[in-house]
């Protein structure tokens, strides 16, 4: 098995109290998966997959909780923001789970992942230039913290490298379907910012 894993986010040892700063590194990561992803083969491509739509569905579901109720509040013109954006994940959320049922070995299976990339980078650079740059002008570092520590929750949920001693990747990221992750996901966030599940 390749050792070229994308070290997850937080690796680096970087505190992560600035939300804005670790979800920009998860479009980092979800780049650099893509990458893994296109560039495997066989079984390492399918591990590499894997943990590419764990972290989608994590981080979008993480973004949902966390960067779109605070853009809603606090941007002028946020509800269409907010809308726009959830628009887009819906689109992704679809194509990743059209994706998801097919053999990565299948011809059709490369040519839309690229689809997805280019849709997914897209979305990612609106949140950067539309909600990320506004969260950091109207809030204060406790809480850029605050929600920092809730997508940390959130992603501790998908790890873009396999645990050390667990041999199989498929194993490891075997933790049932995409949306009972999403729940999940969206209990942790919401335990970790304080709120009811």
């Amino acid at each position: 098995m390749s050792e070229l894993h994308t070290p997850q986010a937080g690796a680096d040892g970087a505190k992560d109290t600035d939300v804005v700063a670790l979800l920009m590194r998860q479009h980092g990561d979800i780049r650099n998966l893509f990458d893994e992803v296109e560039a495997a083969t066989g079984d390492e491509r399918r591990a590499a997959f894997r943990r590419l739509v764990r972290l989608l569905a994590v981080h979008e579901t993480a973004e949902e909780e966390v960067v779109h109720p605070f853009a809603r509040r606090a941007m002028p013109g946020g509800e269409g923001v907010v809308e726009d954006r959830l628009a887009e994940e819906r689109a992704a959320k679809e194509a990743l789970a059209a994706l998801d049922d097919m053999d990565t070995d299948d011809p059709e299976f490369l040519p839309r992942l690229a689809r997805l990339r280019t849709d997914v980078q897209e979305h990612a650079r609106a949140e950067e230039r539309y909600e990320f740059t506004h969260i950091r002008r109207s809030t204060d570092v406790t809480n850029l913290a605050a929600m920092a520590k809730a997508v940390k929750a959130a992603e501790a949920m998908a790890p873009t490298h396999p645990h050390p001693g667990v041999e199989s990747g498929a194993a490891n990221l075997a933790l049932g379907p995409v949306a009972a992750l999403m729940d999940r996901t969206k209990d942790l966030v919401r335990k970790a910012m304080g709120k009811d599940g």
